[in-house]
């Protein structure tokens, strides 16, 4: 294991989390475009990448303590701690390009995540065309199932150890 493991692992995340991205957009432009029966999908869709982003996650922990270790520090050191540790050589500039893309990525996901809970939030359930009597009802709860559903999905989008890994402060 080596840094160029570690920069490998950092872009896969980086790609994970640009995924993530796009589902958060994806869902935002189907909840403005009324599409409220794909809420269900998208839900399913931005689980699907945040089970990815774990494994990347522990992915890139494993290569980061290697790397920590190989250069004299201890197993929990952060982005920011092996930039200033870095040897000689291009990986303190490489590993600070990683840091400022990640550090960019979490903030345009919290604003995403926080765009799209608003939107959500502010749904109607009610007045919805559809079915009356106990059908219309069903459709209704369903509705709301798959409204909250979305919520909590979305509310997993933050990621707190990579923020605390890359030395980032939500404001």
């Amino acid at each position: 294991m080596s840094a160029s493991d570690l920069s490998a692992a950092l872009w896969q995340e980086r790609r994970q989390l640009e995924l993530l991205l796009f589902r958060l957009d994806t869902q935002r432009l189907h909840v403005q475009a009324g599409n409220l029966e794909w809420l269900n999908f998208m839900a399913s869709e931005v689980e699907t990448v945040l089970d990815r982003l774990r494994f990347e996650a522990l992915a890139r922990s494993v290569e980061s303590a290697a790397v920590a270790a190989e250069w004299g520090l201890p197993a929990q050191t952060t982005l920011v701690e092996l930039i200033s540790a870095a040897p000689a050589g291009p990986w303190a500039e490489i590993l600070r390009e990683h840091l400022d893309a990640l550090r960019g990525l979490l903030a345009r996901l919290g604003e995403a995540a926080r765009v799209n809970e608003e939107a959500l939030r502010a749904l109607p359930l009610t007045g919805r065309p559809g079915p009356a009597g106990a059908a219309g009802l069903l459709d209704q709860l369903a509705a709301a199932g798959n409204l909250d559903r979305s919520v909590a999905v979305i509310r997993r989008a933050s990621h707190p150890l990579l923020a605390q890994y890359v030395g980032w402060e939500q404001g």
